[in-house]
């Protein structure tokens, strides 16, 4: 073969070598070794430890439920019962003691995350009760027409 075959043949190994050499020293040992010798992932053993001192900042609606019942049983009824409260209220790490009353997203663009129109057949939007932001109260946030915790006509303020 002739050499414009054999020098980009070989500048492909050689870097390929050279990544290789990079990886054997910069990736650590137990990156991506599981329990049934499955290698590859983004896991490392040696890790664990770090992970579980993590503190996790979203609680979940199980924690919401135990003081806050009232609202759980009103939003368990609605379409909005799939929606975890911390979508809304923030993440209650260290609630109820700091801070004592989470901050509420009021924002006409949090509503409209879920309920503006999009016309895609794979989005299920069609589930979901839309509106044209444009014409639908624009200029007006959502929350003064509706109450989330009762999405419904008959929860209309």
């Amino acid at each position: 073969m002739k050499n414009h075959v054999w020098r980009p043949l070989f500048a492909v190994i050689g870097m390929a070598a050279v990544v290789l050499v990079i990886r054997a020293f910069y990736v650590p040992k137990d990156f991506g070794v599981h329990e049934r010798g499955y290698m590859y992932g983004w896991y490392r053993a040696g890790n664990i430890e770090d992970w579980k001192n993590v503190k996790v900042k979203y609680q979940g609606r199980e924690y919401c439920k135990t003081c806050h019942s009232d609202k759980y049983e009103s939003i368990e009824k609605t379409p909005h019962a799939i929606i975890q409260c911390e979508n809304c209220h923030g993440p209650a790490l260290g609630h109820p003691e700091n801070p004592a009353k989470l901050a509420i997203d009021k924002s006409r663009g949090l509503c409209l995350r879920c309920h503006s129109y999009l016309p895609y057949p794979t989005s299920n939007r069609a589930n979901i009760r839309g509106i044209d932001p444009d014409r639908h109260n624009a200029g007006i946030e959502c929350v003064m027409c509706h109450n989330p915790h009762k999405p419904s006509p008959e929860g209309m303020k």
